[in-house]
C-alpha cells in the first residue's frame, strides 16, 4: 500500500482551494507599500516612508482569540472571529500610540474546510481594510491529531509605528486626571471560558428579550477597533488601557506609575444587560465580573481634567467619565 499526505489526513488541494477563495479579499487590503504578498515565502513591505519620521519606533504584538473560537464553531459562525483577532491586535498597539502598518495571521484546524477557512480570513481582511492595514501574509495549517475534529484556532501578529516622542503612556500622569471610557461591542475576546461554563447547555440561538437579540449574536459580536475613534486625538491623551483579559482590575494598573491608583465609579455608565445576565446566571461576584470582563467599557483614556470635555466632544461616539486617578499604590478601586 502506497501512503500519501492525504492518507495521513492532510489535504494540500483543500489548502489551495482556501487560498483561491480568500485571495481577492486579501489583495483588497494591499497598498503601495506591499511589494509581495500571497504566494511568497515572506511578505515584503516597503518601509522607506519611515525615513521621513524623526525617530520611528516599531511596535509589534501577537495574540489569539481564546476560547471564543469554540463558541463560534459550535454555531458555525466564523467571519466575526477574523475581525476579533485584527481589532484586538490594533487596540493593543494603539495604547502605545502606534499606527498599524501590516498584519499577519495564522489559522490552524483539524481538517481544512476551504469555505470555513476563507470565511475567517475574509473577516481578517475586512477588519484590516477598515483600519487601512495591509494583510501581508499568513499561514493555514491542517493538523489532524493536534486539534479535535471540527475545531480551529486563529492567531495574529501586527506591526505598527509611531514617533518616539509620542509614545504612550506619557510620564505626566497626575492625581486628579480623569478616566474616560469608550463603549465595548460586547465581551470582545475575553472571559469566554467562564461564559461557556455559564451558558453550558443553553440554546445559543434563543432570543433573550432583555438583549434584543439571540445569545449567539450578543456573545459573538466582533471585538471592535478604537483606532479610527481615538488615533486622531492622541495628542489630548496621557495614557490608554485596553480592557482585555483581567478587565479593570488587572489592565488599568499596567499604565499607572507606582504612586497612583485609579478610582472607578460603577454608576457612571449603563452596564449592558448581557453582563447582568452572565452575573446572575453564573452567580459571579461583582469584583470577579470587573476582573474578568470589560462590563461595557472596552478602552479607557487618561486625560487632564481641563481638556476632558474637549476630547469627549471630538470623539464621534458616546464616552463616559468613569473615574479619576488618586494618590495610591498602582491599584484599581471600585466605588
Amino acid at each position: 500500500m502506497t501512503n500519501s499526505y492525504a492518507s495521513s489526513g492532510v489535504d494540500i488541494d483543500a489548502g489551495n482551494r482556501a487560498v483561491e477563495l480568500m485571495k481577492d479579499s486579501v489583495k483588497a487590503t494591499y497598498n503601495e507599500s506591499v511589494l509581495a504578498g500571497i504566494g511568497s515565502f515572506g511578505g515584503l513591505f516597503d518601509a522607506s516612508a519611515l525615513k521621513q519620521m524623526d525617530s520611528p519606533v516599531l511596535v509589534a504584538s501577537t495574540d489569539g482569540v481564546g476560547t471564543k473560537v469554540k463558541l463560534a464553531a459550535s454555531v458555525g459562525r466564523y467571519r466575526g472571529i477574523g475581525h476579533d483577532i485584527v481589532n484586538h491586535c490594533i487596540n493593543d498597539i494603539l495604547v502605545q500610540g502606534a499606527r498599524p502598518l501590516f498584519f499577519m495571521d495564522y489559522f490552524a484546524t483539524s481538517k481544512l474546510n476551504p469555505e470555513q477557512t476563507a470565511d475567517v480570513v475574509t473577516g481578517i481582511a475586512e477588519a484590516c481594510k477598515e483600519s487601512g492595514i495591509a494583510l501581508l501574509g499568513g499561514e493555514t495549517a491542517e493538523m489532524p491529531g493536534v486539534y479535535r475534529d471540527g475545531e480551529f484556532d486563529v492567531a495574529g501578529t501586527i506591526v505598527g509605528v509611531l514617533e518616539r516622542s509620542r509614545l504612550l503612556p506619557r510620564p505626566n500622569l497626575l492625581a486628579g486626571d480623569l478616566i474616560l471610557g469608550l463603549p465595548s461591542s460586547g465581551p470582545h475576546t475575553n472571559g469566554y471560558s467562564l461564559i461557556r461554563k455559564v451558558f453550558e447547555g443553553a440554546d445559543l440561538e434563543s432570543v433573550h428579550p432583555e438583549l434584543g437579540c439571540s445569545l449567539a449574536d450578543a456573545l459573538l459580536a466582533p471585538h471592535r477597533s478604537y483606532f479610527n475613534a481615538l488615533y486622531p486625538h492622541l495628542d489630548k491623551v496621557k495614557a490608554l488601557a485596553h480592557l482585555t483579559g483581567g478587565g479593570f482590575i488587572e489592565n488599568i494598573p499596567r499604565i499607572l506609575p507606582e504612586n497612583l491608583s485609579a478610582v472607578i465609579n460603577l454608576n457612571s455608565w449603563q452596564v449592558p444587560p448581557l453582563w447582568k445576565l452572565i452575573q446572575e446566571k453564573g452567580n459571579i461576584s461583582t469584583e470577579e465580573m470587573y476582573r474578568v470582563f470589560n462590563m461595557g467599557i472596552g478602552m479607557v483614556a487618561i486625560v487632564d481634567k481641563s481638556i476632558a470635555s474637549d476630547l469627549q466632544s471630538s470623539i464621534s461616539e458616546p464616552t463616559f467619565i468613569i473615574g479619576e486617578l488618586i494618590d495610591g499604590e498602582q491599584k484599581v478601586i471600585l466605588k
